[in-house]
């Protein structure tokens, strides 16, 4: 139930740390560094606030060398996850009361810690176990914080949201938790979304069941720890590393099951989505379903379009994080006229695009996430390489000898339909589709209709006609739509992401679409002066 005293003010971003060379961050980082890559982490579950290990274990690598291991982590089977489901409800009923100011200062508490003395922590094991370059890491814990503080203060705004009141009535309405309990299934792309999916419904006073990605389970289990420190009670979230299968069977089946919160596949979500429709009649609910899933993003330019801010856009939105963001550029669609200038600048600009380990500050990019995102990315440049279709123009080498290396891509296709401008492939590699300047209607058209999916999408031009004439065209084409800048980027409170489509259910996590999912409206009326009579003024006689 809603009981805040309405106090918080709209909160501030978290602001990036630049990690300069011979700043105190920057050694500590590398400090931290060392430290972890040094110790091979034992991992448990946390079931009902306590650490249980299991037989069954896979080993954590470093995807830039991935001979290196850094932690071993426990994996939940259907007596494990009965009992995270199980410890999950009997921690419901104290959760749900908990006066919601209390709730909040373990998540606001959680938040300066993220941003304090557990930073360094965080971006190290990002970095390690997640490939990320310190720049990166850094915006994916500083987005962390941001997500539950600005969690927070969405949860305030929503319970002020009160109906109207007539004389001698009353009305209010308190928002409740859902009736039972939430399964989160997180990625490993962003930490940040790994923590704020179980979290963001349990800052209304839900409790969660949590399946971290394996390769993201470091960092994962890091905020895990974060969580209990800061006086997360036991049994609010279980943390369970654990095979997708076994979820389905024994968690997303449970009747209590009340919300299903998710990053990842489009396959997945479809899957999970199609066994709740199955078995609706099971539930005791109808279980909210939150997901976002896979993109196919775009860059659009048009011939008005500067070169040099359009290259940038193209390189840093299609390789950074390796492609592996749900928003990375991974087709674009030039106009004849300013390709050739395009192309050289970016080959130009690619020298600066260093790829290696990142624990070198001066890398740009590192590896994939694990062999099989190395297989399925050489698997298309291998095609591409053999097809009359296509034409590879920078990069199009691998390397997996020591980590799994794909060189950032560039690939020219012939048909707007190739394979590689309408799959989803998760890695550095960007396809080009050079259009007719005359047919720019006609492109958009196949822009818009030749991917199921709709996450961002990016113009590029300076003729403002155009812009209006695109931005309308594509209007269904994303769910975060950017004018001259990449598709990347989003901002917790300036950018709410999500898309739609086969890209999710565009909730928009970080903001009050999102957050009121995960609430039960509990409307209330109360007569001062209830009527005695039965008989209304009309039933009177003249």
């Amino acid at each position: 139930m809603s009981n805040a005293y309405f106090t918080i003010k709209r909160p501030e971003n978290d602001a990036f740390r630049g990690y300069l060379p011979g700043s105190k961050e920057r050694a500590e980082l590398k400090e931290e560094l060392a430290r972890q890559s040094a110790e091979v982490v034992k991992i448990p579950l946390i079931i009902g606030g306590k650490e249980i290990y299991t037989e069954k274990t896979f080993r954590v690598t470093m995807p830039h060398d991935h001979g290196h291991v850094i932690a071993e982590c426990s994996i939940a089977g259907e007596k494990e996850l009965t009992m995270a489901v199980d410890a999950a409800l009997a921690a419901k009923k104290a959760w749900e009361e908990m006066p919601w100011e209390h709730r909040s200062a373990i998540f606001l508490k959680a938040a300066d810690m993220i941003t304090g003395p557990y930073r360094k922590v965080l971006n190290a094991s990002t970095m390690l176990g997640q490939s990320k370059t310190v720049f990166q890491a850094e915006i994916d814990i500083a987005e962390l914080a941001d997500f539950l503080r600005f969690g927070v203060w969405s949860a305030q705004e929503i319970f002020k949201d009160q109906p109207a009141s007539i004389p001698g009535i009353w009305d209010r309405q308190d928002y409740r938790a859902l009736d039972g309990f939430i399964c989160a299934i997180t990625p490993f792309n962003f930490t940040s979304i790994g923590g704020n999916l179980p979290t963001a419904p349990a800052i209304v006073g839900n409790v969660a069941v949590w399946k971290p990605s394996r390769t993201a389970v470091l960092s994962n289990y890091y905020y895990m720890k974060l969580l209990m420190d800061c006086g997360l009670p036991a049994g609010v979230i279980n943390f369970v590393p654990s095979n997708g299968s076994d979820v389905a069977k024994y968690v997303i089946s449970r009747k209590e099951l009340a919300g299903f919160h998710f990053t990842g596949s489009t396959e997945v979500f479809q899957s999970v989505w199609k066994q709740i429709g199955e078995n609706i009649a099971s539930y005791r609910n109808y279980p909210r379903i939150v997901g976002e899933t896979g993109g196919k993003d775009f860059i659009f330019a048009h011939k008005s379009a500067k070169v040099r801010p359009l290259a940038a856009a193209l390189i840093r939105g299609s390789f950074e994080f390796q492609g592996q963001k749900c928003s990375a550029c991974s087709r674009a669609f030039v106009p004849e006229s300013i390709w050739p200038e395009v192309l050289s600048t970016m080959k130009e600009m690619m020298k600066e695009a260093t790829m290696g380990d990142v624990q070198d500050f001066d890398t740009f990019l590192a590896a994939v996430i694990d062999k099989a995102s190395f297989d399925r990315c050489k698997g298309y440049l291998d095609c591409a390489k053999q097809s009359p279709d296509c034409e590879i123009v920078i990069g199009g080498n691998c390397d997996d000898s020591k980590g799994w290396f794909v060189e950032p891509t560039v690939i020219v296709c012939k048909k707007p339909d190739y394979e590689s401008m309408v799959n989803e492939i998760f890695g550095p590699i960007v396809s080009v589709y050079v259009y007719p300047d005359d047919e720019l209607e006609k492109t958009l058209k196949i822009c818009d209709e030749a991917s199921p999916y709709a996450l961002t999408g990016a113009v590029f031009a300076q003729d403002r006609e155009a812009i209006v004439m695109m931005e309308k065209a594509l209007l269904h084409a994303a769910g975060n739509f950017y004018i001259n800048d990449k598709c990347t980027g989003a901002v917790v409170g300036q950018q709410p992401f999500g898309g739609a489509r086969a890209s999710g259910t565009n909730d928009k996590a970080g903001t009050a679409l999102n957050m009121i999912r995960w609430m039960s409206p509990h409307c209330v009326k109360e007569t001062f002066n209830p009527s005695e009579a039965i008989a209304y003024p009309y039933m009177s006689e003249k």
